[in-house]
Formats: C-alpha cells, sequence, structure tokens
C-alpha cells in the first residue's frame, strides 16, 4: 500500500464542530420544487413530463439524453407547474421542471430486485443508470460512466472517498456513523463490477469512531479494507486520494482508470446501495448548512429539488446576517449571491460566515517565498503559474504545466501576499482546455 498521505496540503480551520455531533435530520420541503436538467456533466436530460401531469415520488421526469447524461426523478408527489429556465447555485439560468409539491409524497412502485448475487455486471450499471446516479462530491460525472471502464479486468482498487477533507462539510461523517451498512453493501455492489478489484475505505485519521466502526462491520469482508489517512487538506482531492491510498501517481492527462482506480464519493456509494439493493432512484442527498451565521448548524437529508431558503428555516435561520455565502465548502465551493435556489444532486453544503475574510484581502506583489510551492499537492509552481494566467500567456502556463493545477486553494490560502492564485490559474487553466477544444 501507499504512504496513506501525499506531499504538499494545509491545515486550516476544519469548523467541522458545528454540524457533526448532531444526528442527520430528514427535511420536507414546504413549496415548489425545481429540477434542473442539468444536474451532471455532460448532455442535459430530456424532459418526459408535461405541465398539468401528475407525478409520483420515484417517477422518472427527465431522461439521459446521449451516454453521458443522467435522468432525474421526482423526489415528491404533486403536479408539474412549468417547464421553464431558473437560477440554480453557479448563477446561471438552466431550463427546469418545477412541481408542486401535494404533500402526500405518494410513491411509485419499485420493481423488485434480485439478490446481489443473482445480478450480473450489465443489470448492475443498467440499474445505475436508470436511477440517475452522479458523482454527489461535486463533479456530478454520470456514474454508469464511470463504472464501465474499457477493461474490467484492468481496475485494482475501487475507493470510496472517506475523507471529507473539505473544512467545515460533515455529511459523509454522519452518514459513515449513522448508516455505515449501507457504505458497505454499495461498496459491495460496485466490487462486483470489477473481477480483481480491491475495496479501499479511505478514511482521514480524524475520524476514529468512524474508523473502528467500519472495521467492526467489516471483519468478515477480505476484499474490503478500511485505509487510515493522515488529516490533511486536500485528502479527499482525486489524485492526492489514490496516492495515498495505493501508492499510484496520476496527472491531468488521465483518468483513476488509467492507474487501475476507481473512485467515489460516499453519498454516491449509498445511493448505488439503494439503486441496486432498493431499487430506488436517486432523490435525496445529504446537505450540510453550517457556519458561524447559522442559529443551529447541523446535516440535513434533502429531496432534491429543495429550495436552500427552506433548508436555512430548518437550521433555525441566521443568527446574524452572513457577510459570505457559499454553496459548498470554503476551499473548493462557491460564492453564492441569492438561496432562492434549489438544491441539486452535488449539492454538498450551505455554508454562511459572518466575516468575508477574502474581500478584505488587498493582494500585493510576490515576495518569492516559496510557500505556494511548498503547500501545492499538484508539485507546480503556483506564484510563476499565476503571472503567467495574468500576462494571458498560454505557452509558458503549459509549458510549467499549469493543467495540473487541481484549484485546490492551498497556494491561495498560505499566500503572505494574498494573492488571488487559485482564480487565475483557474480560470487560465478553463480558457486553455477550452482553446484546446476548438
Amino acid at each position: 500500500m501507499g504512504a496513506f498521505t501525499f506531499k504538499g496540503g494545509i491545515h486550516p480551520y476544519d469548523g467541522k464542530d458545528l454540524s457533526k455531533d448532531k444526528p442527520i435530520k430528514t427535511v420536507l420541503p414546504k413549496g415548489e420544487l425545481v429540477y434542473p436538467l442539468s444536474q451532471h456533466i455532460g448532455a442535459p436530460a430530456t424532459p418526459i413530463v408535461a405541465k398539468g401531469d401528475r407525478v409520483l415520488k420515484g417517477q422518472k421526469i427527465a431522461e439521459a439524453t446521449g451516454f453521458v447524461s443522467a435522468n432525474i426523478h421526482a423526489s415528491v408527489s404533486g403536479t408539474v407547474k412549468t417547464i421553464e429556465p431558473r437560477l440554480t447555485v453557479t448563477g446561471t439560468m438552466i431550463n427546469s421542471i418545477i412541481i408542486e409539491n401535494d404533500g402526500l409524497y405518494e410513491e411509485v412502485e419499485y420493481q423488485n430486485v434480485k439478490p446481489l448475487d443473482a445480478l450480473s455486471k450489465d443489470e448492475i450499471r443498467a440499474m445505475i443508470k436508470e436511477a440517475g446516479i452522479v458523482g454527489m462530491g461535486g463533479a456530478g460525472f454520470p456514474t454508469h460512466v464511470k463504472l464501465t471502464p474499457k477493461d474490467d479486468n484492468a481496475i485494482d482498487y475501487v475507493i470510496a472517498n472517506c475523507a471529507e477533507c473539505e473544512p467545515y462539510l460533515t455529511s459523509d461523517y454522519r452518514r459513515m456513523l449513522e448508516e455505515p451498512e449501507k457504505i458497505i453493501g454499495g461498496m459491495k455492489a460496485t466490487l462486483k463490477l470489477f473481477d480483481k478489484a480491491k475495496g479501499i475505505l479511505a478514511v482521514e485519521d480524524n475520524k476514529p469512531d468512524c474508523i473502528e466502526k467500519l472495521k467492526s462491520l467489516l471483519q468478515k469482508e477480505d476484499n474490503i479494507e478500511v485505509v487510515a489517512l493522515k488529516t490533511k487538506y486536500p485528502q479527499g482531492a482525486e489524485r492526492q486520494l489514490i496516492y495515498a491510498a495505493t501508492g499510484r501517481a496520476i496527472n491531468s492527462s488521465m483518468l483513476p482508470a488509467d492507474a487501475g482506480c476507481v473512485v467515489n464519493n460516499v453519498d454516491t456509494i449509498v445511493a448505488i446501495y439503494m439503486a441496486v439493493f432498493e431499487g430506488k432512484p436517486l432523490m435525496h442527498r445529504i446537505v450540510t448548512v453550517t457556519g458561524n451565521a447559522i442559529q443551529d448548524p447541523r446535516n440535513f437529508l434533502v429531496c432534491t429539488g429543495t429550495n436552500y431558503s427552506e433548508l436555512i428555516e430548518e437550521a433555525g435561520g441566521f443568527k446574524q446576517e452572513p457577510a459570505k455565502m457559499i454553496s459548498g465548502g470554503p476551499m473548493m465551493g462557491f460564492s453564492i449571491y441569492n438561496i432562492d435556489v434549489p438544491a441539486t444532486k452535488t449539492s454538498s453544503a450551505l455554508l454562511c460566515l459572518t466575516e468575508d475574510d477574502v474581500a478584505k484581502f488587498e493582494p500585493s506583489a510576490c515576495i518569492n517565498c516559496g510557500k505556494c510551492v511548498e503547500v501545492c499537492p499538484g508539485r507546480i509552481i503556483p506564484a510563476r503559474l499565476g503571472d503567467f494566467a495574468e500576462r494571458n500567456d498560454e505557452a509558458n502556463f503549459l509549458k510549467y504545466d499549469g493543467l495540473e493545477c487541481c484549484a485546490c486553494g492551498c497556494c491561495s490560502f498560505i499566500c503572505p501576499a494574498k494573492r488571488h492564485l487559485t482564480q487565475s490559474i483557474k480560470s487560465m487553466r478553463l480558457l486553455v482546455l477550452a482553446n484546446k477544444k476548438k
């Protein structure tokens, strides 16, 4: 096995004490629910319902368009009000199905599922595809595509990303404590797809209770193990996680499958369990609502399509008007200006802070201290790449491996000159990739 960590990284204030010790609370939505047709990487889903239709919880309301796409299912029963563009957490207007919740939660009859041992690989992949499962750690890549590599036999490890290294987020922690059997079941279903693969539950060592619980449940399993990783940000980033857990390295031109690995987030693994063992589609996810501006920070089991404002209300509202609201965590999330947006399959957290520290920063000239190089997990030179990005120097940006940036934010966090390195490099990286596509 590997060294259980990686070179570089930082130790920011984690803020997890705000919500980690409170059980998951189920939230039933009150008003209309909004289902954006693009909650995933790839082609938007196509509506298969129309205005005025009555739908049931669990009913498919939009169908995948092409291989890299994902189905969408209603998370409540009710009536389709309209299909129109609606604001999302990214600040963009996306065509969405609007359903008026009737409060009855009448559910479709799910097909009886066969025991896992009786299911073929094709059947498992079909169930995952039909359930509309995507990467729920934030990327939103359709899971059935990820689980269909060129060569099944080339996969040596299936890794459950249980690190949860992003500050403030505790949804995976609560899931591991409260529903570890579903994580293990989802891992078993995934391993059924790869004959030679071994399962790894990769957990940071600041979660000893989770490690102990998972190990106790796996005593009789010889194909799944718990690996305790060193607590350090960004330990849960895909490249760093693979290296720490297996000792194998990948770069920006490779997929995890090229290193014989498949990586899934905790919530994604649980969604696989629900699809394969219970025949249910992806309709819920856990969202951490937290921050020092929140009255009662905690984790909520949320119906997809639920308005963010309802989650704030469930958390007791604001105890102080937030100066900064972030969808996701403080390191890799993004600021939002409006909470009248829906929770989607990739909504991991809503962070509300009383101070906007970043807005107070006044960037100054680089002092050549080298701290950004020390902490960079991609082993690149952020200060130099930041200069190239500011000058729009694409040639040198590529020469100095700018595409290896994973946008983790370590360089911006550590920079004494308060330079916006991550933002500059990320913007330039997107420009370079767009030019390559042309």
